[in-house]
């Protein structure tokens, strides 16, 4: 049974529309170093799709004739395998573009990766690292054996370049998933049992964790269905919709692009086959769009959006609640 078909249903998720794109999120493709239950991508070392040179160089222009995107979020699979990682990192930041990198870490120590760390630093990269937990066990029983110790090394190399140093303006936050079908813990507890237990133990050190709600598609949507667990998780999601989240989702104000140069409302519906409302042919390409056109335009909603509103609420910043948001704003 595929994932995706209980959300081609309709959905009685609250309407949204979106305001000026200020975040370019840009899948770079499928292909990873590891294999997690959690992955809403199915991303893998056998998957072949990848960014091309020539799409580069369309979500580079349309960056450029859009003065209200301020940020390129670069994501996969493991974005750093793309032969064009680095040539889209350089240009970006030569535009004064901020560029967050989604790594997993491990990549860094991958054939032909063995400078990357000095090629982010070098680059003043926001590295948004994933480490599910801070516990041996329960990461490599999610990501695959030896992934926790890898983890490490990579943290420990990227403090050293100055990665989450206080007064460093080199930035590194941690990603928490949970382990199954249930919704993270309150955000600022958990980073203090993180900065506690990786700084203590390791001499750990970062700047912010965010928890992301495990988003019921691809291979951890399967992974549900096959157990059993699907109708409950959704009823989870559901029971714990906070109508104040929806002032923060990520939609409103970023845009995903998928490996094609395909434009979607967030990198969730582009795993769904979801396209922007309204577009034309079904699919907006990125050379034949601009991101003032989309402003004010609806946000496509299914159920799994309420993955997005629950509790504390999950976006690729963290915790949406109104809490957790000043206090980022403050700190930022």
């Amino acid at each position: 049974m595929h994932a995706t078909l209980p959300f081609l249903a309709r959905t009685d998720f609250p309407p949204l529309k979106r305001r000026a794109v200020e975040t370019l999120q840009v899948n770079l493709g499928y292909r990873c170093n590891q294999s997690c239950v959690h992955c809403h991508v199915n991303a893998g070392p056998s998957r072949k799709e990848a960014m091309t040179a020539a799409t580069v160089d369309a979500v580079l222009a349309f960056a450029a004739a859009s003065p209200d995107i301020k940020t390129i979020d670069l994501t996969g699979g493991a974005p750093e395998l793309n032969p064009q990682f680095r040539r889209l990192v350089a240009a970006a930041r030569a535009r004064g573009l901020h560029v967050i990198d989604r790594c997993n870490l491990t990549v860094l120590e991958e054939p032909g990766c063995e400078d990357l760390a000095d090629f982010l630093a070098a680059h003043r990269v926001e590295v948004v690292a994933s480490l599910p937990c801070y516990l041996e066990d329960n990461v490599d029983r999610q990501r695959g054996k030896g992934v926790f110790d890898a983890s490490l090394r990579g943290l420990v190399r990227l403090n050293r370049l100055g990665y989450g140093a206080v007064g460093s303006s080199l930035v590194l936050n941690l990603v928490y998933n949970p382990q199954g079908a249930s919704l993270p813990p309150p955000q600022a507890d958990l980073e203090a049992s993180y900065r506690r237990h990786l700084g203590e133990r390791f001499g750990i050190f970062f700047n912010q964790l965010f928890t992301l709600a495990n988003m019921p598609i691809q291979r951890f949507g399967s992974q549900l269905i096959s157990k059993g667990h699907f109708n409950t998780y959704m009823r989870t999601l559901r029971d714990a919709h906070h109508d104040e989240n929806l002032a923060h989702v990520m939609c409103r104000t970023l845009l995903s692009v998928d490996w094609q140069g395909y434009l979607y409302d967030c990198d969730f519906n582009q795993q769904l086959g979801l396209p922007i409302a309204g577009s034309t042919d079904n699919r907006l390409h990125v050379t034949s769009a601009t991101a003032a056109a989309l402003a004010g335009r609806p946000i496509r909603v299914a159920d799994h959006c309420y993955g997005c509103t629950a509790g504390q609420g999950s976006s690729c910043g963290g915790a949406l609640d109104e809490e957790t948001v000043a206090a980022v704003r403050r700190s930022g």
